[in-house]
């Protein structure tokens, strides 16, 4: 018997091919990591420089200046109001989202070809644009001639400039987020809701429970999971809102809609600050990962896995 023939050889041979499937499944995964290299990790690490220069775009040297951008932004007002009115946007588009999606949810939770229709139409928004949707309500909300005004009108009531008061401004950037992501909530909350069984219901009514008191102790804590990736994935958007400030106010009136990522692009783009741009980027990513796991940390006792 030679050294290469015996057990050890064969079990070699016999791995050989596990190895080359793993290699294989690799690299099939090639692509998309590839993908994630190039559009997501290197522009932030690319973005974490930029954040220690002076650099704009309209000249080609980058003067190292280390802290002085985060210096800048955290000691002036700008970076506080902004944030104020990020977060107030998304308490309010993450609470009225989910409240209205879960009662949506309840509601038309029946199978029949009305409620699927209903359905439809609540979750069709979900798949329009947002640019499509903003360019639609800027005409509701049109202060001259809005869809809006002329039905205060007709009940007798006075014309409200939505989009160019700024006590009113911001709400109507929330009723659109609000109006495009709550047909979405619904159906995962639906889907939520079948799959709780129906012996819990069956069970507490044999012991005299109402329908408030089983919405309470079985189907909230049922829900939960779902309840908490929604709203990790609401408040992940709604920080990043955009679009639609973009379209209908531009950051007005009296910067009042000026969000986080519009004041980003407004540095970067029009006021050609890159390297300050891109010092908010990072304080602005860290701030999300940081509240994203906040929530994750705070929910763990209040979120109840079947099983």
């Amino acid at each position: 018997m030679t050294g290469t023939e015996g057990p050890g050889a064969a079990t070699n041979i016999k791995r050989r091919p596990k190895a080359w499937e793993y290699m294989k499944d690799f690299a099939f995964a090639l692509p998309a990591l590839a993908m994630l290299l190039i559009f997501i990790y290197y522009p932030l690490v690319n973005s974490f420089y930029l954040s220690f220069t002076n650099w704009n775009m309209t000249r080609p040297n980058k003067e190292f200046i280390g802290l002085d951008n985060y210096e800048k932004l955290l000691t002036g007002d700008t970076f506080y109001k902004v944030l104020g009115i990020t977060f107030t946007y998304t308490v309010f588009d993450v609470l009225l989202t989910l409240g209205i999606g879960l009662m949506l949810a309840l509601l038309f939770n029946v199978t029949s070809r009305f409620f699927n229709f209903m359905r439809s139409v609540i979750f069709m928004p979900h798949y329009i644009s947002m640019v499509i949707v903003s360019m639609v309500f800027l005409w509701i909300f049109n202060s001259q001639y809005g869809l809006m005004n002329e039905l205060l009108k007709f009940l007798g009531l006075e014309p409200v400039d939505w989009l160019t008061n700024p006590k009113t401004a911001l709400w109507v950037l929330i009723v659109v987020s609000v109006w495009k992501g709550v047909g979405f909530a619904m159906i995962i909350f639906i889907a939520g809701l079948r799959g709780i069984p129906l012996e819990y219901y069956e069970a507490s009514s044999i012991d005299g429970a109402s329908k408030w008191t089983q919405f309470r102790k079985i189907t909230l804590p049922l829900l939960s999971p779902i309840t908490l990736f929604l709203v990790v994935t609401n408040f992940i958007s709604s920080m990043q809102v955009f679009q639609s400030v973009d379209v209908m106010t531009n950051g007005g009136p009296l910067e009042s809609t000026k969000a986080m990522v519009y004041w980003i692009y407004e540095m970067a783009f029009a006021e050609f600050r890159t390297g300050r741009a891109s010092a908010l980027i990072i304080m602005f990513f860290i701030m999300i990962v940081l509240l994203t796991v906040l929530q994750m940390y705070v929910s763990r006792k209040k979120v109840h896995y079947e099983g």
